[in-house]
């Protein structure tokens, strides 16, 4: 691939790029080297998937119908989207440029594409879990959950958990930056009767635990030795 082919009209380039080189990991390899961008890729990397920064990952997939990249951010069991573009170009040199640890401010007053909201900025000191509670507590989608969620959160050890929700439960980790960290989910099947499951486990299995002793079964699951 030459480098013409990136000064083609956005779409046209972006189809021809992809296909030209094999695939979206090829490239992208081939646009950053085009740019002197290092993003990232080790070599035997099939997948735009887990490009480590230290702001958590990155990953890059394609949006077929609107013939768009999407870049999406992640920490471990959690990613979400933050922008899309058509241009090869300015995608690789944004993801350079987030490894490099270019301000979240900087990075959108360069790329427009980009969309960084309050839970991102919260990657760049490393401590998502504060922003994540007050999003899931004030969500009207998670309303049902509400009341389990403000139990867990009022505990002084467990508020210091990530929280998530899978499938109406709620799913707490030790350490959200790092993927093996101990998890447990919790689920209210009705009020005031609950059910634990520890994750990762070589059997998991849900216990039915009383009102009264959740807590401690939930701190017991995540931070006891097993």
């Amino acid at each position: 691939m030459n480098d013409a082919e990136f000064d083609l009209p956005p779409r046209a380039a972006r189809s021809a790029a992809v296909t030209a080189s094999g695939g979206l990991v090829a490239a992208l390899r081939q646009a950053a080297e085009a740019r002197g961008c290092d993003i990232g890729l080790p070599p035997w990397a099939v997948d735009a998937v887990g490009i480590e920064t230290t702001r958590g990952y990155l990953s890059v997939d394609t949006v077929t119908e609107k013939r768009l990249f999407r870049l999406r951010t992640h920490i471990p069991d959690f990613g979400w989207d933050i922008g899309c573009t058509d241009d090869l170009g300015t995608l690789v040199e944004a993801i350079a440029a987030w490894r490099e640890g270019v301000p979240f401010d900087e990075l959108t007053a360069r790329f427009d594409f980009l969309e960084i909201g309050e839970f991102t900025r919260a990657l760049e000191a490393g401590e998502p879990t504060a922003t994540q509670w007050a999003d899931l507590l004030a969500s009207e989608y998670y309303r049902g959950q509400r009341s389990l969620l403000r139990r867990l959160h009022a505990d002084d050890v467990l508020r210091n958990t990530f929280p998530t929700m899978t499938h109406r439960a709620v799913r707490l980790q030790v350490d959200p930056m790092y993927w093996a960290s101990r998890q447990v989910v919790v689920y209210e099947p009705e009020e005031g009767r609950y059910e634990v499951r520890s994750v990762r486990l070589p059997s998991p299995h849900w216990t039915e635990v009383p009102g009264d002793g959740l807590i401690a079964c939930v701190r017991a699951a995540l931070y006891d030795d097993q």
